[in-house]
């Protein structure tokens, strides 16, 4: 087997794409990095970096290489740190997209202090947070297909979409699409969601176009903007539910859309046996179902 630093300083810099930042992360010299590399290639017998002016790039047999050295190094990683933290056992990192945080997990953590008393959460809403890369988390709440690779995922709940706004613009009198604001969430850069789309198509009302109207980077903005008057927006029932109970919002039509995406309950194969994990699982799908 090669130098575990050797193949260190491998991860660092095919990672990194430079020698000088391999080094700087592990607190070496860069001349030291290139040889353990240089070293480590002599040994296999196989290049595994070109080296180019400014960059690195990998070949292919360093990019299998450097694959299997980051999910090595990761489950190192998350097993040392179970090791040092046994009084930390009970502890979930769990990250969830932000509007569903706060709009339906968070209200509901009480019911899990009650239920599982044993159990903390720390919580965090980083859209980069990535599972298979970060030891940093236990667990995750994906909205998406289902498909994530190398991933175990458990299905939470489907979308259910309706057009909702102010009830004083309802007011008014029947809405007619053609003269309100549309509100629209970005599923990307300069992306929006179809969910309008496909909600006219379902409502069976043409004529409307959905190319205006305001954007916005998360479903919440949109929706506190149409709390706020500005328009009419598309919204999963189940993140509007305090809003449509206490009469901040009120649907335009008594028409629904599924989703084409769903939330899921995602985890590592190697920790869904976790009992902490099969707990937190077991009361979210609970909830959802309360909910139905």
């Amino acid at each position: 087997m090669p130098a575990l630093n050797a193949l260190k300083a491998f991860e660092a810099a095919g990672t990194s794409g430079s020698f000088t930042r391999a080094a700087e992360q592990l607190n070496v010299t860069q001349s030291a990095v290139s040889r353990q590399v240089r070293q480590l290639e002599e040994q296999l017998g196989e290049a595994l970096l070109e080296r180019h002016h400014h960059r690195l790039e990998l070949t292919e047999a360093g990019r299998a290489l450097l694959r299997t050295l980051q999910q090595s190094f990761d489950r190192i990683e998350l097993t040392v740190r179970t090791i040092q933290q046994k009084s930390d056992l009970n502890r979930l990192r769990v990250n969830a997209p932000p509007t569903f945080a706060s709009r339906w997990l968070v209200p509901r953590l009480a019911h899990l202090q009650t239920r599982h008393p044993e159990l903390e959460l720390s919580l965090t809403t980083h859209l980069q947070d990535s599972l298979a890369d970060s030891t940093a988390l236990d667990c995750a709440i994906r909205f998406g297909d289902g498909e994530w690779e190398g991933l175990d995922s458990s299905l939470l709940m489907h979308e259910s979409h309706i057009a909702v706004c102010a009830p004083a613009l309802l007011a008014q009198g029947p809405i007619d699409l053609t003269r309100h604001t549309l509100l629209h969430v970005l599923a990307g850069d300069n992306q929006r969601y179809l969910t309008w789309r496909h909600w006219l198509d379902a409502a069976r009302i043409e004529d409307v176009d959905t190319s205006g109207g305001y954007e916005f980077d998360l479903l919440d903005h949109a929706i506190r903007a149409a709390i706020e008057g500005l328009g009419v927006t598309m919204a999963d029932r189940h993140m509007i539910e305090h809003e449509l109970a206490q009469g901040l919002l009120a649907p335009v039509r008594d028409i629904h859309v599924d989703g084409r995406q769903s939330y899921w309950f995602v985890v590592r194969p190697e920790q869904k046996a976790s009992k902490p994990l099969r707990l937190f699982r077991q009361w979210l799908q609970d909830e959802v179902a309360a909910m139905r």
